[in-house]
């Protein structure tokens, strides 16, 4: 199988419909899906439990990687996440900043 990863002049980079950042979210949460697999694996939890717990973790990465890629685009999670930075009110002692003239 052949993947093409499209990439036009000042466009994204976009596999599979993820874009940006999210290609980064999806293979860092597929590591520590593998990291997690081998804890259990080393813990000694029966191997059919280990996949279980990790297709079942892995279903939820995928629908929730793909969700925040659809709901906020290239750089909407920035600005969301930004947001929450914003002051509600802005808040003077003196006019003063609005009467010099430039």
């Amino acid at each position: 199988m052949n993947y093409f990863i499209n990439k036009g002049i000042n466009e994204p980079i976009e596999f599979k419909g993820l874009k940006a950042q999210y290609i980064g979210y999806l293979g860092g949460g597929l590591v520590a899906l593998l990291v997690l697999f081998a804890i259990l694996y080393l813990i000694g939890l029966a191997v059919y439990l280990c996949i279980l717990i990790i297709s079942a973790s892995g279903s939820y990465l995928f629908y929730i990687v793909f969700g925040l890629s659809h709901k906020y685009g290239q750089h909407g999670l920035m600005k969301h996440q930004a947001r929450r930075y914003l002051p509600i009110y802005l808040k003077f002692k003196s006019r003063k900043l609005f009467y010099e003239k430039r």
